[in-house]
């Protein structure tokens, strides 16, 4: 007979359900647990209150438990001792000779064993030893327990035991288990019954359950306190640690409100202790870095404005003093040699002057998130050949060839091309400055959502701590090397905002005497995110040659910049 598939699709559905919600409450709990030290504490308080209160509620039990069964056993002892002489001697006494009299005997002598005794309900046990053949009594009992529920070790010290007359001695007892479950305790010896003297063993059981519902209503009470102290610990755990971790709670609000920008934020001061006047401090220090952070944005716009305006003001009469440049160098050839070499001097100085106010505005456009891309699907090949194109005379003036390295042949981007030409021929000329005239290398690979391009050269080289500031505004690794191209200090600079306008990376390393490499890494589509690139930047992995194929760089690459 098959199931309801419906019912198996519920039920496994229901299944499903219940781990989904199982797993989602232990992430909530580990989360919490992780970002809040108040429920830390209070966690932590409540289950060392629970640990300290189970061991000491374990040891009271067991003390408790313990000296009551004491208490109680001697009190049973004596009295059964002392109630199982008085039936021996009444059957010792005794002129009963036949079954009647025997009878009443029995039915006369045992009734006093039984009844309410040290507050525990008692009855009584009269059965034959094993090796005895009763003339008249068989076995009589005035309870439910029979010979079967005697336990062996008893019932066989009683039979090993002699009939004494001492009412002290050969009475036994050990606890055993009653027909309704319940604890209970059997005191026995051994007597002989007229009028043939035939031993029979004689057991006094105590039923012990008025103790166990002592003992039960002990634990109940341990349990309630245990569950009060957890309950009272909780709150005051709660109540300390919110006034003592209030504050720090309030302090890391604050202090993310005031990292996202808003410098308004302060924390509440509330009378004049310790967390008092750490809320003060608090508030003191977000003052003074809000007026600090004020001033240096004010002076950051006053900069920004004041490079813009004096860019904008130097174009005009900048560009009157380059066409006078150029008609003197024009002329240069009618001058005296030291005139001609003053005119050529100046038309270069002019030149390069020129250069450095256009890229001054350029990164005053950056500086005031004016940039923006024109982007459109760009094939980064036909850049890097504009690029080596451009720069083709450089190259043949410091002796440099410019070998392209790449197993693709087209690799279509969205991007702006002016600003990634403008990147890669800033990398291309620090290239060639810094190559000693040895070959450059402009390796390109692409994965499914990056491209990356390398400009790798043999010169100089670079420490790390220069591949670190490299990029930096104005910087120069040796400020006493001559410019060949009369560069500004900015190109790197401006390569480094049009490739985070690009959400790509500009990476840089440099060995000294080996060269340098510089990564331009770029997504394949704009608004998507990349983990790797797909060109190594370490020179090792670059294999020269114009036909030779990139390495393509591991799963996961790491930027080694």
């Amino acid at each position: 007979m098959t199931g309801n598939p419906k019912f198996s699709s519920s039920l496994q559905a229901l299944l499903r359900l219940r781990d989904a919600f199982r797993r989602a409450t232990f992430h909530r709990i580990a989360r919490q647990w992780r970002r809040s030290l108040q429920f830390k504490t209070i966690v932590s308080t409540l289950l060392l209150v629970a640990l300290a209160g189970a061991g000491i509620g374990a040891f009271l039990s067991h003390q408790i438990a313990g000296s009551l069964y004491e208490e109680r056993l001697a009190q049973f002892r004596t009295e059964a001792t002392a109630g199982l002489a008085v039936v021996k001697d009444n059957f010792r006494d005794t002129a009963a000779s036949d079954r009647e009299s025997t009878d009443r005997l029995v039915m006369d002598t045992l009734p006093l064993l039984e009844g309410q005794g040290a507050d525990a309900q008692r009855t009584y046990l009269l059965t034959p030893l094993p090796t005895q053949d009763p003339l008249y009594i068989s076995s009589v009992n005035s309870g439910k327990i029979t010979a079967n529920g005697i336990p062996v070790a008893l019932s066989d010290a009683v039979v090993a035991s002699e009939a004494s007359e001492s009412e002290t001695d050969y009475v036994f007892w050990s606890p055993l288990e009653l027909a309704n479950g319940e604890p209970g305790i059997a005191f026995g010896t051994k007597v002989t019954l007229p009028p043939d003297s035939s031993e029979y063993a004689l057991y006094l059981i105590y039923d012990l359950h008025s103790m166990q519902e002592t003992l039960d209503d002990i634990h109940r009470i341990l349990w309630i306190a245990g569950f009060l102290l957890l309950a009272i610990s909780g709150t005051i755990a709660w109540i300390v640690t919110k006034a003592g971790l209030g504050a720090v709670s309030d302090a890391a609000a604050v202090s993310e409100k005031l990292a996202a920008g808003e410098l308004q934020e302060r924390m509440e001061v509330k009378g004049e202790d310790e967390v008092a006047r750490l809320a003060a401090s608090f508030n003191h220090m977000a003052g003074t870095l809000q007026d600090q952070i004020t001033q240096l944005a004010t002076l950051s716009r006053m900069q920004q404005v004041f490079v813009s305006d004096v860019s904008h003001e130097l174009r005009t009469p900048l560009t009157t003093v380059r066409m006078a440049a150029e008609v003197l160098y024009d002329a240069r050839e009618s001058f005296d040699p030291m005139y001609r070499r003053s005119t050529e001097l100046l038309y270069h100085q002019v030149e390069r002057f020129q250069a450095l106010l256009a890229d001054l505005l350029e990164i005053s456009r950056f500086d005031a998130g004016a940039a923006a891309l024109d982007l459109e699907p760009t094939d980064v090949f036909h850049i890097v050949r504009d690029v080596i194109d451009a720069t083709e005379p450089l190259a043949n003036n410091c002796g440099s060839e410019v070998v392209v390295v790449s197993k693709e042949s087209s690799c279509v981007v969205d991007a702006d091309p002016r600003r990634i030409e403008r990147i890669l021929r800033n990398l291309l000329v620090n290239a060639l400055e810094h190559g000693e005239g040895e070959p450059i290398e402009i390796a390109i690979a692409a994965s499914e959502d990056a491209v990356g391009i390398a400009v790798r050269d043999h010169g100089i080289g670079m420490t790390e701590e220069a591949a670190g500031h490299v990029f930096d505004r104005f910087w120069r690794a040796d400020p006493a090397r001559a410019r060949t191209t009369g560069g500004s200090g900015l190109g790197l600079s401006i390569a480094t905002e049009d490739t985070r306008l690009h959400s790509g990376w500009l990476e840089a390393w440099g060995e000294p005497g080996n060269g340098s490499c510089f990564r331009l890494t770029l997504p394949r589509r704009q608004g998507t995110r990349f983990e790797s690139s797909p060109v190594p930047l370490s020179p090792r992995d670059i294999v020269a040659g114009p036909r030779a194929l990139t390495a393509a760089a591991p799963a996961g690459e790491e930027s080694d910049a």
